[in-house]
């Protein structure tokens, strides 16, 4: 019979207002045969209503209808489902929330009635209770469907609400723990004379030792095995253990016509996936004494043993606990841990990072994550924060003052919502996951299930993205806030840390003076002004910041000093709380050594640049010339003018350390520089920029105070070395030759008399003491050296680089470059020397061996004695010394025929060396890897100590300062030295072939 058009669309949207999505299938599913008996029944469309999904509900109860093996089942199952209201609501809950168990019924159609034996039972259920659930299962498919059967009286109590998220996470644990004795005991009927031999202990650990178990998630256990009695070897019940633990393994993770009941995972054993399977009490402590990582104490938090010998396993943990909590008396303690959280954030696919509820940041781990460290830092003295849940310990760590209530009370609602979400998202199919969907469909049914009934998926999306973003803004600050509830002496109803828990707080993060620390903390936010107020707001993530660097002492001391020079400043706090990255690049760069401090200090004002877009890009040299002789013009005598450029080159000398160091360590929201040779190459020019600057400054006030307008002489200063090729490091001299050319009607002795003048008083003026940085010009590579005239003039010049050049000075003019002064005369001197650095032909074979012989002897002579010669970054193996020379000599020899190596710089010829084949592209990169990571290494000396150094520093924090700045993690100082030790050794042998072999 047709239905009436009218009476179709009727029907069509009564059904919609059910909360069906299809109602054209529903209103078929509706009229099916199986269902005759209830159709007519008010209280069915109401259920149905009730649930997540109504559609997957009214499909799933036509199957089960289906599968009844009787009609006389069906009926009983019908009667029941309309006049049982607990009944109805759990079953077709379920129906509507997890297909999988949709699915499990239809293959078991009379398993709906494990929802009838538990209806009046909404009290937690024992681990005995399941047990006796899966007390008939003698094989492994018979154990799933058991299993199967159990987990869906927990989802249908769980889906009505009934009993709440950490109600379910337990019960969840406790049927996992039933499993695992159930499968031990199928593994020892299946293999007596193993069970016979040993005794086994299977301990829990992750979320079912925390019993705060998933619906589908890996069961993390370690195994503990012994012999069973005096007469068994140790090895042979070790072997016996071994085998049963592997079965047991077998039996929860094999996949049959059943399904899986979830994978057991033992990679949490000592040595991972490459240490034995089983391992005697003694082998354990013995690991964990010796070589245990960090994040191996901080999962043992959550130890629990569940099945086989309970003795053993209890002798297991009593023996263990007590180093979990020495953990944090390790070093790099916290840096190790949070390091492994970015690593894991790191690990995830960029495709996913956005749906992940567990991994991503403000997710599930990060509030796990904070909560294991708080408890091992503070669980050494307090026992009652020992709990292995992640609320309850959550709960007492608010309760004990180690963390603000209302930080607790947000982080418990949203790790509720969070888990809630992860738990409906992985019932649906059973299946392991924890990324949000992306279908509408499912998340609309996601939604619905919890709770969220007008608009489910943009409601669910509003209360997802409010819940990670409070995880997220507060599992970063929840470790620093007590620090300062403790110091600030505000009125307050809150337990608050004691003074010995705020020392072992900061003893943890990384500071070695706790005590010092403490006095900071409570002289920058002390009171109730508005400064103290923001201080208090931007503290806690300052600390963190602080704390992950290589030198949190000294970060919160320059920031208080920063703050006491600043704090009445109405701008500098707002800088902090307002723009972003100001604050993070802030604490960067006030934690990172002592270079970029030291400059900040000297002229504070300057942290304003960490807060502009563009704040931290070096200017051009068109601008810093601007800037800097105009301050020279502004002043009324030439020591003012200088002062006023060499303050000038201070602020950009902060403004290029604090951009190195923002790129080499990274922010939150931009990851570390990658591009090493590129930010080398940045320092470099942004820093010989600044210098030559500066020197045409001084050039222009010397010019001004003794000859007004014009010098009786033209004058120009050329760049040598470093310098001249754009690659000075922050502890670099200023290389230069001073060239003069006397002006017409001039006489030459007048000429030079006022350039040598000018000469002397330059250098005077730039010596002269100051705090800002020195600027040290170094002459010694003019004509004849140190036994030579500072200032010669071009025609001099010229006759002595036709007469008496050495073959030295040849090499040392590949690096000329005119940086200050006249502009045409540098431009002559420049036509001058090229005949002579790219001479036709190249340089003969005699001066080549003058060259081999020269740089042998500098390498024997030049090394300080005592010092690592591996690790010497400018004269040692593979250093800046061995790959210039050998650009260098490629230059000498080929400059004249490719046009490409006639530049200063030395990454450029080499690149150039092997665009024209003169070098293999691995040699060349073998040599571009280790100049760029030399270099770095010494602008990394410079930024620690503060001063230059060609070593690395002996002192084991800067050397981590060091490591922390090429971007090694906290404790890997040694995988530094190795490395670098690695890269210039095959540096080396490149040089040996082709600088002192026959290749060039």
């Amino acid at each position: 019979m047709t239905v009436p058009q009218g009476r179709r669309s009727s029907t069509f949207t009564r059904l919609l207002r059910y909360g069906f999505v299809d109602p054209q299938s529903a209103e078929r599913l509706l009229g099916a045969p199986e269902l005759a008996a209830v159709r007519s029944s008010p209280v069915l469309l109401d259920g149905l209503a009730a649930t997540a999904d109504p559609d997957l509900a009214l499909l799933g109860l036509v199957r089960l209808a289906e599968a009844q093996p009787g009609e006389e089942q069906r009926r009983t199952l019908l009667t029941t489902l309309v006049s049982a209201k607990p009944l109805r609501d759990r079953l077709l809950g379920v129906l509507g929330a997890s297909e999988a168990l949709a699915d499990h019924l239809a293959r078991h159609p009379g398993d709906w009635k494990a929802l009838v034996t538990y209806e009046s039972s909404d009290l937690h259920r024992s681990v005995a209770e399941f047990e006796r659930g899966l007390a008939g299962a003698e094989d492994p498919v018979a154990l799933r469907v058991a299993y199967r059967r159990c987990l869906l009286s927990i989802a249908a109590r769980d889906v009505c609400g009934t009993i709440d998220l950490s109600e379910t996470a337990a019960e969840l644990a406790d049927l996992a723990t039933a499993t695992l004795r159930a499968a031990l005991r199928i593994a020892e009927a299946a293999a007596p004379e193993d069970a016979a031999a040993c005794r086994l202990a299977v301990i829990a650990m992750g979320k079912c030792g925390g019993h705060e178990l998933n619906y589908v998630s890996d069961v993390d256990v370690v195994y503990v095995g012994e012999p069973a009695h005096e007469d068994v070897d140790e090895g042979e019940a070790v072997r016996a253990a071994t085998r049963l633990a592997a079965h047991l393994m077998r039996i929860c993770s094999e996949t049959t016509v059943e399904g899986t009941i979830w994978p057991v995972d033992a990679n949490l054993r000592p040595e991972g996936r490459n240490g034995p399977l089983v391992r005697t009490l003694s082998s354990h402590l013995a690991y964990y004494q010796r070589w245990a990582k960090t994040w191996e104490f901080q999962a043992l938090l959550k130890a629990r043993p569940v099945a086989g010998d309970e003795e053993l396993g209890r002798a297991y943990v009593e023996a263990l606990a007590p180093l979990v909590w020495q953990a944090a008396d390790r070093e790099n303690f916290v840096t190790d841990t949070q390091q492994m959280r970015r690593r894991v954030v790191a690990g995830i696919p960029a495709t996913e990072v956005e749906r992940e509820l567990k991994l991503g940041p403000g997710g599930l781990r990060d509030v796990e994550f904070a909560v294991q460290l708080l408890q091992l830092v503070h669980g050494r003295g307090d026992t009652s924060l020992r709990s292995p849940t992640t609320l309850v310990a959550l709960a007492a760590l608010a309760d004990g003052g180690y963390v603000g209530r209302a930080d607790a009370f947000q982080l418990d609602e949203a790790y509720r919502f969070l888990r809630s979400m992860e738990h409906r998202i992985q019932l649906h199919r059973l299946r392991r996951t924890h990324l949000v969907p992306e279908d509408e469909a499912d998340l609309r049914r996601l939604g619905r299930s919890l709770g969220l009934r007008t608009e489910p998926i943009s409601e669910l999306n509003r209360e997802w993205k409010r819940h990670a973003g409070a995880v997220r803004k507060i599992h970063e600050k929840l470790f620093y806030r007590p620090l300062l509830d403790a110091v600030a002496h505000l009125d307050t109803t809150e337990a608050g840390l004691s003074p010995t828990a705020a020392r072992d707080r900061l003893v943890a993060l990384g500071y070695e003076d706790p005590a010092a620390a403490l006095r900071h903390l409570e002289a920058l936010t002390a009171g109730v002004s508005r400064r103290a107020a923001i201080q208090r707001t931007l503290l806690p993530v300052l600390l963190g910041w602080f704390a992950d660097s290589a030198e949190p002492d000294a970060g919160l001391l320059n920031f208080r000093k920063v703050s006491d020079a600043l704090g009445k400043s109405p701008w500098y706090l707002r800088l902090l709380r307002d723009e972003g990255a100001a604050a993070e690049n802030l604490a960067r760069v006030l934690s990172a050594g002592r270079l970029a401090p030291d400059l900040l200090l000297r002229a504070p004002e300057a942290v304003a640049l960490l807060g502009t877009p563009d704040g931290l890009e070096p200017p051009p040299r068109a601008r810093l010339d601007q800037e800097i002789l105009a301050a020279v013009g502004r002043a009324e005598t030439a020591e003012g003018a200088v002062v006023a450029a060499r303050g000038v080159r201070r602020r950009e000398l902060f403004r290029t350390t604090a951009g190195d160091l923002v790129a080499s360590y990274g922010t939150e929201e931009s990851p570390a520089e990658e591009d090493h040779g590129g930010l080398v190459d940045r320092v470099g020019s942004a820093v010989s920029d600044l210098t030559a600057a500066t020197l045409a400054g001084t050039l222009r006030a010397v010019v001004r105070s003794g000859w007004g307008d014009t010098l009786p002489t033209r004058f120009a200063v050329i760049g040598m070395g470093r310098f001249g090729g754009h690659e000075l490091s922050y502890g670099s001299d200023a290389d230069v030759l001073f060239v003069h050319e006397p002006r017409e009607g001039v006489d030459e002795q007048e000429a030079a008399r006022a350039a040598n003048s000018v000469v002397a008083e330059m250098r005077r003026l730039l010596q002269l003491p100051s705090a800002d940085p020195p600027l040290l010009v170094d002459a010694d590579l003019r004509p004849e050296g140190r036994s030579g005239p500072l200032v010669r003039s071009l025609s001099s010049y010229a006759a002595y680089y036709r007469r008496w050049s050495l073959t030295w000075e040849a090499q040392a003019l590949l690096r000329a470059e005119p940086v200050a002064g006249d502009h045409d005369l540098g431009r002559r001197f420049i036509e001058l020397i090229d005949p002579l650095r790219y001479p036709a032909e190249g340089v003969s074979e005699e001066a080549v061996r003058e060259i081999r012989r020269l740089k042998a002897r500098m390498e024997s002579e030049r090394v300080p004695r005592g010092q690592d010669r591996t690790l010497h970054t400018k004269l040692g193996r593979g250093g800046l010394s061995d790959v210039e020379w050998t650009v260098q000599l490629l230059q000498l020899r080929h400059a004249w025929a490719e046009p490409g190596l006639r530049t200063t710089r030395t990454r450029e010829a080499l690149a150039a060396a092997c665009a024209a084949r003169l070098v293999d592209a691995e040699s060349a990169a073998i040599l571009d890897e280790a100049w760029v990571l030399a270099a770095r290494v010494r602008n990394a000396v410079m930024l620690v100590r503060g001063r230059a150094g060609d070593t690395f520093p002996t002192d084991p924090r800067e050397l981590g300062a060091v490591a922390r700045y090429l971007g090694y993690e906290a404790g890997h100082a040694g995988d530094m030295l190795e490395d670098y030790r690695r890269t210039t050794r095959r540096a080396r042998a490149v040089v040996e072939e082709l600088f002192y072999g026959a290749v060039l």
